[in-house]
C-alpha cells in the first residue's frame, strides 16, 4: 500500500503561538485515516496546514511524492484535494444547485455538471435533490453537512480532508454519513478524517493517527486502537467500549 500523502516533522505557528511541534504520519492510498486526539491537540491546524490556508513553518508535506509546502491553497486543491471544514464552508445564501456549481472547477452551470455523479450524488444524499433550489443556509445542520460532504465529491478528488463531520448531527444523520464515506472508499477515494465521534472512528477506520499537544503520539491500525481500552485511556482520556 503506496502513501498518498506523508507529513515529516511538520511545525505550524500562528503568530506567537507554536502550535504543531513536529507532526509526523502518513495517509495510505484508497484507506481511511482517523486523525484524533483531545480538543486542542492540533488536528484541524494540520488539516489546515496541509491545504495551505496555513503554512508549515519547518518540516514535509508531500502529496504523491510531490511537495505541497509553499503553495496557494488553490495549487494544492488543483491536484485533486478536497477540504470540508468544520464550519461546513458552504455559501448559506446560494442554493444547493449553485454551491455544486461553483465547487465544480469543470461546470460554468448546471448542464455542465457530470449527470451520472450528481445522480450518485443524489443517490448518497436523497435531501440535496428535493432542496436543490432551497437556499442553503435554509437546511438543517445534516443537511448542510451533506452538501458540504457534496461539493467536495461533486468532482473525483484523490484526497479528501474532513473535519468533524459529525459534529452536533443526529445519529441517522451520522449513519448517513457513515454510509457515504464507506462509499466514496469504494471508488479508491483516500479520506483524512478527524472525528470526535468513536463509532464513527471505528466503523471507518483503517488507519488511526493520535495527536496531543501538537504531535502524534501514536499511530496505527484502528481496528488494533478499537480493540484495546487501555491504550485508549492513555491516549484519549476514554474508551470506545462507552460509545457502543
Amino acid at each position: 500500500m503506496s502513501n498518498l500523502l506523508e507529513l515529516q516533522a511538520v511545525q505550524t505557528h500562528i503568530g506567537a503561538y507554536h502550535i504543531l511541534h513536529g507532526v509526523d504520519f502518513d495517509v495510505p492510498e484508497g484507506q481511511v485515516t482517523m486523525l484524533l486526539g483531545r480538543n486542542g491537540a492540533g488536528k484541524t491546524t494540520t488539516l489546515r496546514t496541509i491545504m495551505g490556508l496555513w503554512q508549515a513553518s519547518a518540516g514535509e508535506i508531500r502529496f504523491r511524492g510531490q511537495r505541497l509546502n509553499g503553495l496557494a491553497t488553490p495549487d494544492i486543491a488543483a491536484q485533486g484535494i478536497a477540504y470540508v471544514p468544520e464550519n461546513m464552508g458552504i455559501f448559506t445564501d446560494l442554493t444547493v444547485k449553485e454551491n455544486l456549481v461553483l465547487a465544480a472547477r469543470s461546470a460554468r452551470h448546471e448542464g455542465e455538471l457530470d449527470k451520472a455523479r450528481l445522480d450518485w450524488i443524489f443517490g448518497l444524499f436523497p435531501a440535496l435533490q428535493k432542496f436543490w433550489l432551497y437556499p442553503a443556509g435554509k437546511l438543517s445542520g445534516g443537511q448542510k453537512q451533506m452538501l458540504a460532504v457534496a461539493r467536495a465529491i461533486v468532482e473525483p478528488r484523490a484526497l479528501i480532508l474532513i473535519d468533524e463531520p459529525s459534529k452536533g448531527l443526529a445519529p441517522s444523520i451520522i449513519q448517513n454519513l457513515i454510509s457515504a464515506f464507506r462509499e466514496l472508499k469504494a471508488q479508491q477515494t483516500t479520506i483524512l478524517l478527524v472525528e470526535q465521534n468513536f463509532l464513527m472512528a471505528r466503523a471507518l477506520g483503517d488507519r488511526v493517527a493520535v495527536m496531543d499537544d501538537g504531535r502524534v503520539v501514536h499511530s496505527g491500525d484502528m481496528a488494533e486502537l478499537a480493540a484495546d481500552e487501555g491504550l485508549q485511556q492513555r491516549l484519549l482520556g476514554l474508551s470506545l467500549g462507552a460509545h457502543q
